[in-house]
């Protein structure tokens, strides 16, 4: 299954042109086919990830790679422990040929696009499975399937790519996915402007992202091979201004499709489109692209910016701004999904920041278990609306006595996000902040703890504004359908259980065994367990519960103190309106320019474009005027009459000839012998 990884991507991109095509016709109005696809791809992943571990268990004697000098000494080495490196599968055929260069489409599979396989197959299977209930009735049923199947095919090629330039190709797909699925309404404005916002914000990002593959395939000698670019940044055989340029362009791609600061701004209003959109953008395709990107060009990353020096560089600082931001704004927000939203631009910030300090397997097993427990909150969320038909937490409350399975999921899953032990979020998260402490980046270990309270506290409110105290709504909640729970369990019996894979402190590695990369890669180190870490990390987190707790228990809401203190309503009204970016940008950037472009284009469209077709109308006219006087009328029509007329005077002699009286041919026989005679004579 391994070389044959294609067919999990080809599958639900079969399903795209078979609900098109057939979805209508069917029972389920296409939802089977989805269903069918993803179940099969998902069945087939796990096929592939059995057999990668196979490989890798079987495997004997696995080496690491390059050193990672000062930073190393601070870390336990995996190779060490007796993990094992194994080299990917790889599989790759002719696609075109450019300029005398070969360009080759295949697959890479190793231990990092097995992990991304299963966890796209699974969400957007389970995301499949409860869009049946939740869209349910929906004008575009069978087109909103169509576009889930291609989205899901998008992000399973994006992870198996094997060249940069097919991995922009499953990027791109991923984008445009998004921007049908985030406009799935589009009659309404908001829904439309939501869209085009989200499309146009990170293709300001993938302007980068093309950039560094162009840097990239020049300083790698003309190859867009994952595996051979990646080798020649670890072996030192492209230049340091080639590997400097090409990360900052590609941090861009990150930044514009992993809503990092200050592209982030797209992100909150995605949440316009139906929530299994959401759950499946913020947990397991679109955001995590960017997250996946740097994971898999990491080595360029490593050196390019030397992240093995300490201090401070491009990457960890982004992710570090983003974590905080993030986190400060979900307090704000009054829209349950908008919550959830701002946590997951600091979430991918965590993922993102640990990159930039050196821990390449804490954050790729974050992305891992927080693709768990934050499609489960995403998906509560969705429950909570279908129920109370709103998604305003202050027409929310009491809800856990009538929602007890969407509450207890939803208490699991937050508790995992503000990472309690021993539940997965917090195995990952302090992996993060350990290897931060350990690496000579303890500025971004204070990021990572205060994150944690953050996190913490406003999930806090989150949860007691929507299933604590009394009902503020007018409608009558119920619990919500099995096609709806039971995504939610399976969510969040994986945000208990996925944490235990890399448990560290129980001496389990198997997702470092499984997940680490090939020997043409910066060392895999993995930090030692530190008890007094963690549990200082433990008690940041139960305070950031405790002291938004008591916030809320107490009525203390923060429109309370914004108005008996000054400071607080100014900082309140900062957050509320966004750092006010979005006015920057809507406002400030746009608005300064969309007058003269609207008057432009319509200038293009009257003189240019209009005219072309003016031009082109009047030309066929006067075409079609002498084709009618020349060519029809003077040259068929001539001919035509010409020939009628010489016709009609062959006629006049035959009637004279053809009168009908006897004597009149008597005659002409007669004359004709006589000349018919006459000629004989004479010619003898």
């Amino acid at each position: 299954m391994l070389r044959y990884a294609w067919i999990i991507a080809f599958i639900p991109a079969l399903s795209f042109f078979l609900i098109l095509f057939f979805g209508k016709r069917m029972p389920k109005g296409g939802s089977e086919i989805g269903i069918a696809a993803l179940g099969a791809s998902f069945v087939l992943s796990v096929v592939a990830a059995v057999q990668w571990i196979d490989k890798v268990e079987s495997t004997e004697g696995g080496e690491g790679g390059h050193a990672l000098g000062a930073l190393g000494q601070a870390f336990h080495v995996a190779g060490e422990a007796g993990h094992t490196v194994v080299e990917p599968v790889l599989a790759s055929v002719s696609w075109f040929t450019l300029g005398g260069v070969d360009i080759r489409a295949g697959t890479m599979i190793d231990g990092l696009s097995v992990m991304m396989l299963f966890v796209v197959s699974l969400v957007s299977l389970l995301v499949h499975i409860y869009s049946t209930s939740y869209m349910e009735g929906d004008r575009r049923y069978t087109y909103f399937f169509a576009a889930l199947s291609l989205f899901s095919a998008s992000m399973l090629t994006l992870v198996i790519a094997g060249s940069t330039l097919l991995l922009l190709v499953g990027w791109e797909l991923v984008g445009l996915c998004s921007f049908m699925l985030i406009g799935h309404w589009w009659e309404e404005g908001a829904n439309s402007d939501a869209a085009l916002k989200a499309f146009f914000t990170t293709r300001t990002g993938d302007i980068g992202l093309i950039i560094g593959i162009v840097i990239l395939f020049f300083g790698a000698g003309g190859t867009f091979d994952i595996p051979t670019i990646n080798e020649m940044a670890v072996n030192g055989e492209m230049s340091q201004t080639v590997l400097t340029t090409a990360s900052v362009a590609l941090l861009i791609g990150i930044i514009g499709k992993s809503g990092q600061f200050p592209l982030h701004t797209w992100l909150p209003d995605a949440m316009a489109g139906p929530t299994p959109v959401s759950a499946l953008i913020h947990a397991a395709t679109m955001v995590v692209a960017g997250v996946f990107l740097g994971a898999r060009l990491y080595p360029v990353f490593f050196e390019g910016f030397h992240i093995a020096d300490g201090g401070l560089n491009a990457m960890a600082v982004i992710g570090g701004i983003t974590v905080i931001i993030g986190a400060a704004l979900a307090f704000v927000q009054n829209d349950i999904k908008k919550v959830l939203a701002y946590s997951t631009i600091s979430q991918i910030g965590y993922m993102v920041m640990a990159l930039g300090v050196g821990a390449w397997l804490a954050a790729v097993f974050h992305l891992f278990t927080h693709a768990f427990f934050k499609a489960d909150l995403f998906l509560g969320s969705g429950s909570v609306s279908h129920a109370v038909h709103t998604f305003d937490m202050r027409k929310m409350g009491g809800l856990r006595k009538v929602m007890p399975h969407t509450f207890w999921t939803f208490i699991i899953s937050s508790l995992a996000l503000a990472g309690f032990f021993p539940l997965a979020g917090f195995w990952s998260k302090d992996e993060i902040i350990n290897t931060a402490g350990k690496a000579d980046y303890d500025f971004f270990l204070v990021v990572g703890l205060v994150g944690a309270f953050m996190t913490a506290a406003y999930m806090t409110r989150c949860v007691w504004l929507t299933f604590f105290g009394e009902y503020r709504g007018a409608e009558h909640p119920h619990e919500s359908p099995k096609a709806i729970l039971v995504p939610l369990w399976i969510l969040a019996i994986g945000a208990v259980f996925a944490g235990f894979l890399n448990a560290t402190a129980f001496d389990i590695h198997k997702f470092t065994e499984w997940v680490e990369p090939t020997s043409a890669f910066p060392e895999v180190i993995v930090p030692e367990f530190s008890v007094p870490l963690a549990v200082f990390s433990f008690m940041v987190a139960a305070a950031g519960v405790a002291v938004a707790g008591a916030y809320y228990v107490y009525g203390m809401g923060p429109r309370g103190l914004t108005e008996r203190n000054a400071s607080a309503r100014a900082g309140y009204t900062f957050l509320e309106n966004k750092y006010y970016l979005d006015h920057l940008y809507t406002d400030l950037v746009v608005g300064s320019i969309k007058g003269p472009i609207a008057r432009g284009t319509y200038w293009f469209n009257q003189n240019v474009i209009d005219g072309v077709v003016n031009a082109a109308g009047t030309g066929t006219r006067r075409v079609g005027r002498f084709t009618y006087d020349v060519i029809d009328q003077k040259i068929v029509d001539g001919s035509v009459n010409e020939i009628a007329a010489a016709t009609d005077e062959t006629g006049g002699l035959l009637r004279y000839l053809q009168s009908g009286r006897v004597q009149r041919y008597a005659l002409i026989l007669f004359a004709s012998v006589g000349v018919l005679s006459l000629a004989l004579v004479f010619a003898n």
